[in-house]
């Protein structure tokens, strides 16, 4: 009864039954009065005046549902045809698009590695599209500062992110990146992924990682091993060794690869971890010595390296990735042509032929395996950071 009175107030329970109101206050009884009481009392309405009453109330209150059923009715097929027509409208811009340059922002120097295969992957998308993409490079703070910009930028699907493993492990590492690789990023592609090498410089005692890691034990704090810098996947992958096998190697962190491999070559330090086509060509002159891989299997370019697991150190795996993310809320239809694109570019045999020979592997797939790598990556690390209650800041 409380909502017939709030759709129409008029109508209480009162006047819906054809009552008065009566007084709630307790009648006094009087002897003397009881005849005179009973001989004035007011005659109560005909019962059937009193039905009738109430079947006319019933029929306005059902003319007034009827009529509210009528607007409800009309209000829901306006709201379908406006998400018919914004359907439609997604539909239309992904069909067009791109009708515009594309800013793929890579956050690393131009010429690095992963520079390299951005703009690479960006010319073929180009082609493919009959678009362009621009690559634009927003360097510093690991890569932090190009993910914060593409996580404000508009979610129209020209500003797109090229992503590798420091997206990440710098999201994990920090307290205030800037970013939430999860939360703020829709996933694209992921492109391909590749294992990590451990290399020792000249001098060191080690034919194997097995006997690296018999050798780091017996000298604790006595080996030394660089990194591009910290909180980087070389550092990291360096510190899940510790927590795995029990060794304390001391971590050196460096300005880049570059450096630390110079050191690695003169002695200064006795260990470091690089991607497979930057550790290669010292490799191959006898430089330095690969001792493992860290990936589940070994690579064909460097068949003598064990993995980790042949190594004796059990769950370990680590592996640089690259993919592209596009801003949260971008476009599902716009998403999924992108990733339609990727697709066909990675079963492009001269582009497959091309990234195989930095010993990565292809990885086609759709949009949610791109998004499901990164919060299992990100997840990963942080637990390792946990664990081994590392202080990175």
């Amino acid at each position: 009864m409380m909502g017939i009175a709030a759709l129409h107030p008029s109508y209480d329970i009162y006047n819906f039954l054809g009552h008065e109101v009566e007084s709630s206050a307790a009648p006094v009884y009087n002897p003397r009065a009881y005849r005179h009481q009973v001989t004035t009392m007011p005659t109560s309405p005909p019962l059937q005046s009193r039905a009738g009453a109430a079947a006319r109330r019933c029929a306005e209150l059902n003319e007034i549902f009827t009529l509210h059923r009528l607007f409800l009715l009309r209000l829901l097929i306006c709201l379908f045809g406006v998400a018919l027509a914004g359907a439609r409208t997604s539909h239309a811009q992904a069909q067009n698009y791109p009708t515009k340059p594309i800013k793929l922002i890579v956050p690393f120097p131009p010429g690095a590695g992963t520079d390299a295969v951005a703009r690479l992957v960006a010319q073929k998308l180009g082609e493919q599209m009959n678009g362009t993409l621009v690559v634009d490079n927003k360097t510093g703070a690991g890569g932090a500062i190009g993910a914060e910009f593409v996580a404000h930028a508009d979610a129209d699907g020209y500003t797109l992110l090229f992503v590798a493993s420091p997206f990440t492990t710098v999201a994990a590492a920090s307290k205030t990146p800037g970013y939430d690789p999860v939360q703020q990023y829709a996933g694209v592609a992921l492109i391909a992924t590749g294992p990590l090498v451990y290399v020792s410089g000249p001098g060191v005692p080690a034919a194997s990682m097995r006997e690296l890691i018999a050798l780091a034990k017996s000298r604790p704090g006595m080996l030394n091993y660089g990194s591009a810098g910290t909180a980087g996947i070389n550092h990291l992958a360096l510190e899940l060794l510790n927590v795995r096998a029990g060794t304390k190697i001391v971590h050196v962190p460096y300005k880049g690869i570059g450096p630390a491999t110079i050191d690695l070559l003169s002695g200064q330090i006795q260990l470091l971890t690089g991607t497979i086509p930057a550790v290669l060509p010292f490799v191959t002159q006898g430089k330095v010595k690969a001792l493992a891989v860290t990936g589940a299997k070994r690579s064909p370019l460097l068949p003598e390296a064990q993995t980790m697991q042949e190594a004796g150190v059990a769950d370990y795996e680590v592996y640089n990735y690259w993919g592209i993310v596009a801003p949260a809320g971008t476009p599902r239809e716009i998403v999924v042509r992108l990733n339609a694109e990727v697709q066909k570019m990675l079963a492009n045999p001269e582009i497959r032929e091309r990234l195989e020979k930095d010993g990565v592997e292809l990885t086609p797939g759709g949009p949610e395996r791109m998004q499901a790598f990164i919060a299992s990556d990100l997840a990963a690390w942080k637990k390792l950071i946990v664990d081994a209650k590392l202080v990175l800041e």
